[in-house]
C-alpha cells in the first residue's frame, strides 16, 4: 500500500469508543495510522452512573456534556476526527426513548446509511470496525442499527450507481467486528479472585453464549492500557471511577491477565490468512 493507512470506527454512544477497542486504535495511531470515529448519537438517554456527578446543572446539559466528554476520550485515544452522524440515543429495549421520531433506530436506513458512506468515502479508511451480527448478550436499539447500517454501507461505499450525492466511490479493504472474548471475562474473574477480591463478574456473565470461536484476530494492546482507562474516566458521566468493573484491576495486572482486544474479519478485499495479529494484515 502506498496511501496512508486509515481506520474508521464506527459507534453508537459516547463511551463505546472507550470499551471497545481504545487500546487497539491507540496502538495504531502511534503507528501512524488515521484514525477516525463516528459516534451515531449523542448518548442523550444514557444515564448518570458517577454520583458524583449526578448533579442538576449537569443533568440540565446532559447533551453537551457527553459531547465534552466525548471529545476527551477521542484524544486521549487519538482519533484524528470526531464526526457524529446526528442521530439520538433510542434507548435501552423498551424505553420511551425508542418511539422518539429522532432516534437513531426509527431513522431511515437509506438516509443513515447515505451518512455514512458520505464519512467513509470522504476519510478513505482501508479498515473499518464495527459492531457484530450477533449481539444476543446486549441487544441495545443502537448497537443493533450500528451494525446494519455499517454492512450495507460497505458495500454502497464502494458502488458509484449509489448515493452519488456523497463523493467519490472507496473501497474498504477490510471490515471486523468487536467482540470481548469469554476467555478475556474468564481471566479476569480469575484474577479478582486470585487477588482476593470480589468479581464483578457474576453468573449472567458466564451464561452469555460464547462466540471464542469466532474470533480471527487479537490485537496485542499490553502497552496501550492506559488509553483505554483514560479514555473511560473522560466520560465522567457514565464511568464511576471507583467501578471495580472497570477499574478493580489495575492496568499492569490486565496487561498480565489478558494483553489482547479481539475482533472478528467479517469482510475482506484482501487475501489474508487467519488468525491475524494485526487488522492491516495484507494491506502493508
Amino acid at each position: 500500500m502506498t496511501a496512508p493507512l486509515r481506520l474508521l470506527s464506527v459507534h453508537a454512544h459516547p463511551d463505546d469508543e472507550a470499551s471497545k477497542g481504545a487500546g487497539t486504535v491507540a496502538k495504531y495511531v502511534a503507528e501512524g495510522v488515521e484514525a477516525t470515529l463516528v459516534c451515531c448519537t449523542g448518548g442523550e438517554a444514557g444515564d448518570i452512573l458517577n454520583p458524583a456527578m449526578d448533579r442538576p446543572e449537569v443533568r440540565e446539559r446532559i447533551d453537551e456534556v457527553r459531547r465534552e466528554e466525548l471529545d476527551r476520550s477521542a484524544e486521549i485515544i487519538g482519533f484524528g476526527e470526531v464526526v457524529m452522524l446526528g442521530y439520538r440515543d433510542s434507548g435501552m429495549p423498551d424505553s420511551p426513548e425508542n418511539a422518539d421520531p429522532r432516534c437513531f433506530a426509527r431513522a431511515p436506513l437509506d438516509e443513515a446509511v447515505g451518512r455514512l458512506v458520505a464519512i467513509i468515502r470522504r476519510t478513505r479508511p482501508q479498515v473499518i470496525l464495527t459492531y457484530g451480527d450477533d449481539q444476543e448478550g446486549y441487544p441495545h436499539p443502537d448497537h443493533l442499527r450500528v451494525h446494519d447500517i455499517s454492512i450495507v454501507a460497505w458495500d454502497a461505499a464502494a458502488d458509484p450507481e449509489l448515493y452519488p450525492e456523497a463523493g467519490e466511490p472507496w473501497a474498504p479493504q477490510k471490515l471486523y467486528y468487536s467482540t470481548w472474548a469469554r476467555a478475556r471475562i474468564l481471566a479476569m474473574h480469575q484474577g479478582f479472585l486470585d487477588a482476593g477480591l470480589e468479581s464483578p463478574f457474576d453468573d449472567r456473565w458466564f451464561e452469555r453464549p460464547s462466540q471464542d470461536d469466532r474470533i480471527t484476530t487479537k490485537v496485542d494492546v499490553s502497552e496501550f492500557y492506559a488509553a483505554r482507562s483514560g479514555a473511560l474516566k473522560a466520560h465522567a458521566t457514565q464511568i464511576d471511577p471507583e467501578s471495580p468493573f472497570w477499574f478493580g484491576l489495575p492496568d499492569d495486572v490486565m496487561t498480565k491477565l489478558y494483553p489482547w482486544e479481539d475482533y472478528q474479519l467479517a469482510k475482506s478485499r484482501v487475501s489474508a490468512p487467519t488468525p491475524e495479529s494485526d487488522l492491516f494484515a495484507g494491506l502493508r
